[in-house]
């Protein structure tokens, strides 16, 4: 009677455990087909006190499920990877050295609110914040 019990409390957390891996994956998927799903611009960008948004004025970005963005001004698009941690709560994004403005989003963001039209997010690097909100168009 006790191996029927253990075998049963076994195969219930095997149970859980896979589901719950199952539905993680599909709140994944969710995040990647909402983010991959049209273009993004920076609605509002402050790096400490500045206010810099105008720079990214001309830029589109399409975030893509294979883990690339490109960011478009004009006909010069520019690709680099992302990727978004759900756990966290956390996007990480990465233009290639030299790419001007597109630079200053590099690193991991921390998600503060969101929807599915906008993410707002921020990091620190170098004892300076940065703050940022993408829109979809």
């Amino acid at each position: 009677m006790k191996k029927k019990i253990a075998a049963l409390v076994l195969f219930s957390a095997l149970l859980f455990y896979g589901c719950k891996k199952i539905i993680q994956q599909q709140e994944q998927n969710a995040l990647v087909s909402i983010i991959t799903n049209g273009k993004w611009y920076v609605q509002k960008y402050v790096q400490d006190t500045t206010d810099i948004t105008s720079s990214f004025s001309a830029y589109t970005f399409q975030f893509k499920s294979d883990g690339t963005v490109t960011g478009t001004n004009g006909t010069v698009s520019i690709t680099g990877t992302w990727s978004g941690d759900l756990t966290s709560k956390t996007i990480t994004s990465q233009f290639p050295a030299g790419s001007g403005i597109l630079n200053d989003l590099d690193g991991t963001w921390k998600i503060t609110d969101s929807s599915l039209t906008y993410v707002v997010a921020n990091t620190t690097i170098n004892s300076i914040t940065n703050n940022l909100r993408l829109q979809k168009q």
